[in-house]
């Protein structure tokens, strides 16, 4: 059997947990090459990592020239929609630059769309204007689209079909919808983004039993969404990793609680079990879709 090769989608390196500080407080030493370091080791060739505002964006793509198997995404994620309110257009031309002075590192425009389930951040009005005005980056860029979607389907599905001519595909992550939701979103030419956060209900499960294969991407969005043993997913997992807490850190271990890309494996392996499929081909599928829409056109 050869080995399987993985593309973490959506890996937010740049959160300061990765920099051993937790709640603004600091409880172990910088530890992200080691985090790198076990990515590799699991079979991860690339990693996408995520950029949530244009500060973020600047830190994800200076993490990524770092190393070869990493690259990044440029946008404002949809709660952090309000920082777009001041200087608007300069904060588009920047992120715009960004893309096109670094073609071989930022390989889509996102994480942007619309969260609808932490208000608290930023208004609807201000998401939903935001979020349209940052197709004029995929406009001018003809980059994917990495995008986010929290009980807000009906209204991205809208502004989606309403910009159809401006993007060209891409990819709707850390999908928790419902089966029709999805196949929408397949219709207009996207792909399906799987990590825990999928695969924490019964209801998850089936919908994802459902999804086409040759439309599925996977991601661990770390150092969020782990598949914690309360999910209805993680009775599938094969692949345990040892850990310790944060207070204790070790470099050859994981901390309880945050998420790494080495752990993409478990969200292959629940997939394929709810799927009854062989691991080797449903990762061979996924690697294939990634490569598609993400890495065609990288040098």
């Amino acid at each position: 059997m050869s080995r399987k090769k993985f593309i973490d989608i959506g890996a937010n390196l740049t959160d300061f947990m990765f920099q051993g500080i937790y709640y603004n407080r600091n409880h172990h030493v910088a530890d992200i090459q080691n985090v790198i370091k076990r990515s590799k080791e699991m079979g991860l060739e690339k990693i996408m990592i995520t950029g949530g505002s244009l500060n973020d964006s600047r830190q994800a793509l200076e993490l990524a020239q770092t190393d070869s198997f990493l690259y990044c995404t440029v946008g404002f994620h949809p709660t952090r929609c309000l920082e777009l309110e001041d200087d608007t257009e300069v904060k588009i031309q920047e992120m715009i630059k960004l893309c096109n002075d670094n073609p071989d590192k930022v390989v889509a425009v996102g994480e942007f769309g619309l969260d609808y389930d932490r208000l608290e951040f930023c208004p609807k009005d201000v998401q939903l204007k935001n979020f349209t005005k940052q197709f004029e980056v995929a406009e001018q860029t003809r980059l994917p689209l990495f995008l986010h979607c929290r009980n807000a389907a009906t209204d991205l599905l809208s502004l989606l079909k309403k910009n159809r001519d401006r993007y060209t595909g891409g990819v709707v992550h850390s999908f928790d919808g419902h089966y029709d939701e999805a196949m929408s979103f397949i219709d207009l030419g996207f792909y399906i983004g799987l990590n825990g956060f999928s695969l924490k209900t019964t209801e998850n499960l089936e919908v994802v039993r459902k999804l086409p294969i040759d439309k599925l991407m996977i991601e661990t969005d770390c150092p969020y969404c782990e598949i914690k043993p309360s999910h209805a997913g993680y009775k599938f997992i094969r692949t345990k990793f040892e850990s310790t807490k944060k207070e204790k850190w070790k470099a050859d271990k994981l901390i309880k609680g945050r998420n790494e890309p080495c752990t993409i494996i478990q969200v292959l392996e629940v997939i394929a079990a709810i799927k009854e499929m062989d691991e080797q081909k449903l990762a061979d599928q996924l690697y294939a879709n990634t490569i598609n829409v993400f890495f065609s056109n990288v040098k």
